[in-house]
């Protein structure tokens, strides 16, 4: 049996499947969710995901309906969710820190640290090749 790679998806990506209203690299962010639902890759992402999801919706200007059909949209996508503990939170504050982002960019860069997975980001902040240890892969590139 062959075991799933892993990846750390951002939600810049995430959104993209939500709601494609000004969004570049759908293709590449539709290759991902095909591939999860062939069972070739498992999606980890942060718990905080699920705020920053959310609010990006809000930001969409859809009307509340539709809002609510893209938060349930996104709730049925096989994602693994990691809770932080505090020596996560730890990590993730020394990651933001020394690479001057947000807590919440860094706690992606440090689940990917913590599971040794890659990140995919369409968020330009995090489009460096490697931020502390971590491979980061740009969305336009992905599949390549």
């Amino acid at each position: 049996m062959k075991t799933k790679q892993l990846k750390v998806i951002d939600s810049s990506v995430t959104v993209k499947w939500l709601n494609r209203q000004n969004e570049n690299y759908t293709t590449q962010a539709d290759k991902i969710l095909k591939e999860v639902q062939k069972g070739k890759i498992l999606l980890l992402q942060p718990e905080l995901a699920k705020y920053e999801i959310a609010n990006a919706l809000l930001h969409k200007q859809m009307s509340l309906q539709n809002t609510m059909g893209s938060l349930s949209a996104y709730y049925s996508i096989p994602v693994q969710f990691v809770s932080q503990n505090e020596k996560q939170a730890q990590e993730t504050i020394k990651i933001a820190y020394e690479n001057n982002m947000t807590f919440y960019d860094a706690a992606f860069v440090a689940v990917a640290k913590e599971y040794n997975a890659p990140l995919l980001t369409d968020n330009p902040k995090h489009q460096k090749k490697t931020i502390d240890g971590v491979k980061i892969i740009d969305l336009k590139d992905y599949g390549k």
